[in-house]
């Protein structure tokens, strides 16, 4: 039988009999653009160019003795096709459909105030689970919306109460706790990420301080009309930098005249409403395919 190699991560995986790495296909651990080699091959390929192999064609020939050809040690790999120093993409697609439906249901719950966590969660499972990561099948949230109930029924609380005694300095310190509470919900998302069911062990360690920093800034701005694109930008990647567990570099390639641009566009498409959900995907599809997973160290 026919022996496999795959590319993951920056290492070489295999050799996998021929049954055993068709499992792997259609488990969507080696997917289309996932590089792959076995004899009779120059050299490292993408999946979707061997004619035959994502669609279960005939086996290949017999993997040599010597193995397949060595990847270099910058992270790239050897032969036409093959990884040169660039990142896996991430990418995302969902229904306009399904969509909108489930937009205007999480809408009517945070409307509602009470089910909002609950569907909050909902919302976020589905909207996960239409992520693709190279190297992570099946991405899903596993978070649970009881873990929520406490920070947002008391966020309710206490809005309420100062909006009740009215006091400036209040307010002030309502937006940074809100600021605060948005990094606890960041550091809680990326916590319960998850691949084939199984926990993937990211966490989140950017400083509070740094993150109520940046969100002012952003706030600040603001008043530069465009200067807003370039901050968001920085602080995104700023997001990735710190995102621990995982044995690749986050990137955002995105630059601050494609945010602007996009973000203006964006902006009058959603006045007309009846475009927005197609605007979302849009949206949501330049950010992941910016958003890539280098070799540790190639950035």
């Amino acid at each position: 039988m026919a022996s496999w190699f795959y590319a993951a991560e920056g290492k070489q995986q295999g050799p996998y009999p021929d049954g055993q790495f068709r499992d792997l296909i259609a488990q969507g651990v080696v997917r289309p653009d996932t590089l792959v080699w076995t004899e009779g091959m120059a050299g490292w390929q993408k999946a979707a160019e061997i004619p035959g192999l994502m669609a279960g064609g005939g086996a290949p020939p017999i993997v040599p003795a010597g193995g397949p050809p060595a990847m270099a040690s910058s992270g790239g790999y050897s032969g036409g096709g093959g990884y040169s120093g660039g990142g896996a993409a991430l990418s995302v697609d969902f229904g306009i459909l399904e969509f909108t439906w489930r937009s205007i249901v999480m809408l009517i719950g945070m409307i509602l105030v009470i089910p909002a966590p609950w569907v909050f969660v909902w919302y976020t499972q589905w909207i996960v689970s239409c992520v693709k990561v190279p190297g992570r099948p099946n991405l899903s949230f596993t978070g649970n919306a009881m873990t929520l109930v406490p920070w947002y029924f008391g966020f309710v609380v206490l809005l309420i109460a100062v909006n009740f005694i009215g006091i400036q300095l209040l307010n002030t310190l309502t937006s940074i706790l809100e600021i605060v509470l948005a990094w606890l919900l960041i550091k809680w998302m990326v916590a319960n990420l998850a691949s084939n069911g199984q926990p993937i062990g990211l966490s989140f360690t950017g400083p509070v301080w740094t993150y109520i920093g940046w969100n002012l800034l952003f706030a600040i701005s603001i008043i530069t009309i465009i200067g807003w694109a370039w901050v968001a930008v920085a602080q995104i990647r700023w997001m990735c930098r710190n995102i621990e567990g995982t044995r690749r570099d986050i990137v955002f390639k995105g630059t601050g005249l494609e945010m602007l641009w996009r973000g203006i566009v964006t902006a009058i498409l959603c006045f007309f409403i009846i475009p927005i959900p197609w605007v979302y995907r849009w949206m949501m599809g330049w950010m992941a395919s910016q958003t890539e997973l280098a070799p540790k160290g190639s950035v």
